[in-house]
């Protein structure tokens, strides 16, 4: 049986790929935000995952204004980068696994989730920049295969906090249930406080992000009680990306703990931070088996 093993969220600013290419990760800017991965590769290393659901929001690279899903899966056997216009390098292609995207599909429409359905896609930052954190001495081939779910936070209306978490536990007894035997990890990619336009561009509210830090691990359906609206006003109107770490959260079935977390301020005018959960115990139902 597939196993999901652990949960990662991290931000996923373009600078980060600027600082990449610079060699700039031990510059003082940098360094807490990098550092905070070595952790997370020791456990890479350990655990060895063989596949990653990337929950992320697309930034107009595969979906624009004009079609916005509220909710996408990658059904692909790769996915490609492509310039993003943010100067940062293009990333070689991402292995996916078609069989378990399409039997995750099956499971979120069966589970009522009407989910655009991706043959081909397109992955910009948001999903390439955490993959390439985790593994920074990837070369043309990635150690790990992958399948992308997005989340509208772009396009009002957003998915609330509360549909992202019920989304999340969809994903999760989706993976549970699959019959091949692999290590799965789940990763939410963005955020966390921040807001790039407007009269509050810049603004960052360290408060509520170390709330969230700490509610993702041992409470996060109180996160899922904000309106959207709540969301913006205490963490930006980009902060909605929240969204993406409460469906990870969603997504570990069994008890989690905190294997490293770590919230640096600023990382390119966001509340910039990293936390690896691992997922301890195998659901009831499966123990029963």
């Amino acid at each position: 049986m597939a196993r999901i093993i652990g949960g990662l969220s991290a931000s996923h600013v373009p600078s980060i790929g600027g600082a990449i290419a610079r060699g700039e990760q031990q510059t003082p800017y940098w360094k807490l935000f990098f550092d905070a991965f070595i952790p997370v590769h020791d456990w890479l290393a350990r655990e060895k995952p063989d596949l990653a659901i990337v929950i992320y929001n697309d930034h107009g690279l595969n979906f624009f204004l004009d079609k916005m899903p509220t909710f996408a899966v990658g059904a692909a056997h790769r996915y490609d980068n492509a310039d993003e216009g943010w100067g940062i390098p293009v990333l070689p292609s991402f292995e996916g696994d078609a069989a378990l995207s399409w039997h995750l599909i099956e499971s979120l429409v069966a589970d009522e989730f009407d989910v655009t359905m991706c043959q081909e896609m397109l992955v910009d930052h948001a999903f390439t920049l955490p993959i390439k954190l985790m593994y920074p001495r990837a070369g043309a081939h990635w150690p790990i295969r992958t399948i992308p779910v997005t989340i509208n936070s772009v396009q009002h209306p957003l998915p609330t906090a509360a549909r992202c978490w019920k989304l999340g536990q969809a994903i999760g007894r989706a993976l549970e249930s699959y019959p091949k035997d692999m290590k799965i990890i789940v990763l939410g990619t963005g955020g966390l406080s921040h807001q790039l336009d407007g009269t509050r561009a810049g603004f960052i509210n360290k408060e509520f992000d170390l709330l969230c830090l700490d509610k993702i691990v041992g409470d996060p359906e109180a996160l899922t009680r904000y309106t959207n609206r709540q969301i913006v006003e205490l963490a930006g109107s980009q902060g909605v990306e929240l969204m993406t770490w409460i469906a990870m959260r969603g997504a570990l079935q069994g008890r989690v703990s905190k294997v490293a977390s770590t919230y640096h301020v600023p990382i390119s005018n966001t509340g910039g931070a990293v936390m690896l959960l691992r997922n301890d115990q195998t659901p009831a139902r499966h123990a029963a088996e």
